[in-house]
């Protein structure tokens, strides 16, 4: 797979070549608050075909965190547009930023269901986790 991509203002680009690990929606806090209240839709692909074609990337790292996830958005617009976990060999990619959203085509799994609002409706039948699969 090879998907194309940017932030909304254009100042960002990227590039994403290889197989995704996972395809899935984040109902956890954080992704909460990223993203105004609902789930984050992802796919997670490997690190080594990611790479920036246009500007740079500002990053953020909560201090307060043992083990924190760097988040990396436009600085201009403020799109999230990859986030970085320790030791996980993907970058985890918004699937918004994607210049063709329907190369996604739905998640297979939810995670962190354990922070799911009310309001979270998820597709009958799909696999859940309270937190990462095992």
């Amino acid at each position: 797979m090879r998907v194309e991509g940017g932030c909304y203002c254009g100042s960002v680009r990227y590039v994403a070549e290889g197989e995704p690990l996972m395809k899935a929606e984040c109902l956890c806090r954080e992704c909460q608050y990223v993203t105004g209240g609902g789930p984050n839709f992802f796919m997670a692909l490997p690190t080594d075909g990611f790479r920036y074609t246009k500007g740079t990337a500002k990053h953020f790292r909560r201090q307060d965190l043992e083990n924190p996830v760097t988040r990396e958005f436009c600085p201009d617009c403020g799109t999230q547009i990859v986030t970085r976990a320790p030791g996980f060999p993907a970058v985890i990619l918004k699937v918004g930023t994607l210049d063709d959203p329907k190369a996604f085509a739905g998640p297979d799994i939810a995670i962190y269901t354990v922070d799911q609002q009310p309001y979270h409706v998820l597709p009958e039948g799909m696999p859940t986790f309270e937190r990462l699969p095992g």
